[in-house]
């Protein structure tokens, strides 16, 4: 199967397109659910105000106030994935643009209702409302959360304003830098030929087993980034400068306080988790100079991080890897199993780089328990492995399915907990029986994949940390930015990259540092690697006992903190004993990679 032939995804099993009249009336219905719970709101009085009583009134307002939003959050959801369907597929593409465009205006007015909402909560005794209401008891956890929110909020009138300007503010930041990096296409020579190809081709250079290649990819994507810079440095300016405002005036000392709010876990458990990452940057240094001793380099650069290393008689295919997944899922259950199959069967993956198309690979939900996964699928064991860890999210999302709109708002941190999973089955499989050099290959792949989310997740976070620090009092030149990302990452890589072989525009080539709804995106996929690897051992030392509450865990991953879910399987993530125990299986397999580096030389 060549790159021109690797599948799109199908989403006209939602609607046949978006000029069908199926589209255009669904689009009217969501329209006319939300100015009807406008007028709903409006009628009850659902806003802030001072402390109501519990009574029979009060609880019948709730229970039918809450239906009424998760009806119309369940269906404006499926609207709002399936525009960006084609939009993350095709930023060329006008219609959906358009559709998107007019859809943002319904997504104020719910923005503004749903805070409406979460001020009421806050108006009322949760715990007397929960006693007395099935559907509260229900939304238990959603409710607990929103009386915090509620106390972090600004006047109606205020929140009412920022939720309105947020689409011509930040929220068109986002899309600015989404639309440019989505089109942009880059100058690259080789063999003398200069060609204009896509960034996500560009980027997967990455990956050849050819130095000069690797390279020739890197300097062509820093010179593309550097010719963008200066708007996508006003994009980031203007994001962040405005969440710093909002936080400040809705009462969080900082913005990683609401993140970590957001997250659903305490700054214990940000602290121990970061400090065991801290810890192991000696075992991830130790990696990085094997690996440039099995690539017969003095030291590793940037660009070589993600090179191959090991060698493979097998091409993954896009068949091959597809029927991989599904044969190793179903080492673990039929369900799981019979999930990938049905997403295979029912093209649910786009999977061909492509101009205009969204670099890297996501999941999301589309309705009921269907996904769509986005993936630019490069031949080797890292393709097979990001098919694996996307099907993973779609996985939870089959979980999910159950629960309301309410009662599935599973925090970043929480969202990687099955993708982490699958990805470790499938990689276990693919370990027991590789030769010397497929083991190799494989072994490096996963630890450096550890390395990312571990070491460049952390000179992520401390670049946005420093960002945020200092646009409290001006705006941050191209330089400055610059600059920041590279002491980030000089703090974390340390010796073991090229000090003058770095990335200092990664702040340009990460997206989420571009959404205005999410910022410090970066620790809570650190938090779902090393929690996965957690479950997992709790998985390997008892199949059976694991397999009967793991699906229960992903139903309920908005209906309880971090910590709760976690002490089900006798976690405490409190401890920085249980994030340097997941950390000890990275460090074992960097260990067994040094012995096949030694074999090998």
């Amino acid at each position: 199967m060549t790159t021109a032939t690797l599948p799109h995804w199908d989403v006209s099993t939602v609607f046949p397109s978006l000029e069908s009249p199926e589209f255009a009336a669904e689009f009217a219905t969501v329209q006319a659910q939300v100015n009807d719970l406008r007028a709903q709101w409006d009628a009850a009085n659902i806003d802030r105000q001072a402390t109501l009583p519990v009574d029979d009134a009060t609880v019948a307002t709730f229970e039918h106030a809450t239906t009424a939003l998760n009806a119309t959050l369940a269906r404006y959801s499926t609207l709002r994935a399936y525009i960006h369907a084609f939009i993350s597929t095709d930023a060329t593409n006008t219609t959906a643009q358009a559709r998107d465009s007019e859809l943002e205006a319904i997504e104020v007015t719910l923005e503004q209702l749903t805070t409406r909402f979460t001020a009421w909560i806050g108006s009322l005794d949760v715990a007397a409302l929960i006693a007395r209401s099935t559907v509260a008891a229900e939304h238990a956890f959603a409710l607990q959360k929103a009386q915090v929110s509620a106390a972090h909020q600004m006047s109606p009138a205020e929140e009412a304003l920022a939720a309105e300007l947020s689409v011509t503010g930040a929220g068109a930041w986002g899309k600015f830098y989404a639309n440019t990096t989505s089109r942009m296409v880059v100058p690259l020579t080789q063999d003398g030929q200069t060609h204009e190809v896509p960034m996500t081709l560009v980027r997967n250079m990455a990956f050849a087993p050819d130095r000069a290649t690797r390279k020739a990819g890197y300097l062509a994507e820093l010179a593309a980034w550097e010719r963008h810079a200066e708007p996508l440095a006003a994009a980031l300016n203007s994001i962040k400068g405005q969440t710093n405002t909002l936080t400040r005036r809705r009462g969080w000392a900082t913005p990683l306080d609401e993140a970590l709010f957001t997250s659903g876990i305490d700054r214990a458990t940000f602290d121990a988790l970061m400090g065991a990452a801290h810890e192991a940057f000696p075992d991830f240094r130790r990696y990085f100079d094997l690996k440039a001793r099995a690539l017969g380099i003095p030291k590793l650069a940037f660009y070589d991080l993600f090179a191959p290393v090991g060698s493979s008689d097998r091409s993954w295919s896009y068949p091959d890897a597809t029927a991989f997944v599904v044969e190793q899922f179903g080492v673990y259950s039929p369900r799981l199993s019979d999930f990938a199959a049905r997403a295979f069967r029912e093209n649910w993956i786009d999977a061909e780089p492509r101009a205009g198309k969204r670099g890297g690979a996501f999941c999301m939900a589309l309705r009921g328990d269907e996904s769509r996964v986005l993936t630019n699928y490069d031949p080797s064991y890292e393709g097979v492995s990001t098919i694996a860890h996307e099907l993973g999210h779609g996985y939870h999302n089959l979980n999910l399915a159950q629960r309301t709109p309410l009662q599935r708002q599973t925090p970043m941190t929480l969202a990687e907990t099955a993708s982490i999973f699958c990805e470790t089955l499938t990689r276990d499989a693919a370990l027991r029986n590789a030769s010397q050099g497929e083991q190799m290959l494989i072994l490096e792949s996963v630890i450096g994949g550890a390395a990312q989310v571990v070491v460049d997740i952390t000179s992520r976070f401390l670049f946005e940390q420093h960002v945020f620090e200092r646009r409290q009092t001006r705006e941050l030149s191209v330089a400055e930015l610059c600059e920041i990302m590279l002491d980030a990452q000089r703090a974390t890589y340390g010796d073991g990259l090229d000090d003058t072989q770095l990335h200092p525009y990664m702040w340009a080539a990460k997206g989420h540092y571009y959404r205005p709804d999410i910022f410090f995106y970066n620790y809570p996929y650190m938090f779902g690697l090393l929690f996965g690897l957690g479950l997992y051992a709790h998985y390997q030392r008892d199949a059976a006992a694991f397999r009967g509450q793991y699906d229960d865990l992903l139903s309920s991953t908005g209906l309880a903190d971090a910590a709760s879910l976690a002490a089900r399987f006798g976690i405490d993530i409190h401890s920085p004993a249980f994030w340097r125990s997941s950390l000890d299986v990275i460090r074992a397999d960097i260990t067994r990679f040094g012995e096949l580096v030694q074999q090998s030389s």
